[in-house]
């Protein structure tokens, strides 16, 4: 697929933000080419849009969604404990120029910021599509659950492998222990059963 994927999502995006925003557009897809993503990539974002796409009647506002989507892994360092808040700032500084309402690109700095713990309030119509096309990932068949597994580990082929299993067995848990761990009907019905099975599964793995 390669740069044929960077086309579609440009293509996404000037029909989202209109052809005078190619430029900041190229920009958000370099990011996601950045060659230390392994998981954090155009594909990742790419399935996003899709999910948000098969999503789209249960939000609120599918524009801001849409441009949050396009934001919430702007910044991405595997370093950084504050990847949201700075993509989110970045998404503050960026979307003025596009002629945005303050309350629109407000909206979308709150939805990047939600994707750090995935947890909106009953109710965040927004919130719970964009966390759902999130996490779509984990109920994904076996195969595409270990690649994006094995993604995760190369992001971090820098922490040792006991506190990485340690770390990664924490979120795990944190998502299995959450009553509803997706929130749009569609989502429930469609990726919950399937994500449990795989998260306990993985973490079977880690202890």
């Amino acid at each position: 697929m390669g740069r044929n994927l960077d086309a579609e999502l440009l293509d996404r995006w000037t029909d989202l933000a209109g052809p005078g925003a190619r430029e900041l557009g190229e920009d958000l897809v370099r990011r996601y080419r950045e060659p230390h993503r392994r998981y954090h990539t155009v594909e990742h974002l790419s399935a996003m849009l899709a999910v948000i796409d098969d999503l789209a009647a249960d939000a609120a506002d599918l524009a801001a969604v849409r441009y949050a989507a396009f934001f919430h892994d702007a910044v991405y360092s595997v370093d950084g404990g504050d990847n949201e808040e700075a993509s989110a700032v970045l998404a503050e500084s960026a979307l003025p120029a596009l002629g945005l309402s303050p309350e629109t690109i407000a909206e979308v700095a709150r939805l990047v910021r939600l994707t750090a713990g995935h947890h909106p309030a009953p109710g965040d119509r927004n919130g719970e599509v964009l966390c759902d096309a999130d996490l779509a990932i984990l109920a994904a068949d076996q195969p595409a659950y270990a690649a994006y597994t094995a993604a995760v580990r190369a992001e971090y082929a820098h922490v040792p492998d006991d506190l990485f299993r340690a770390g990664r067995a924490a979120v795990l848990r944190g998502l299995v222990d959450q009553p509803h761990l997706f929130r749009t009907p569609i989502g429930r019905a469609r990726y919950d059963e399937a994500a449990r099975a795989n998260l306990s599964a993985e973490l079977a793995t880690l202890i």
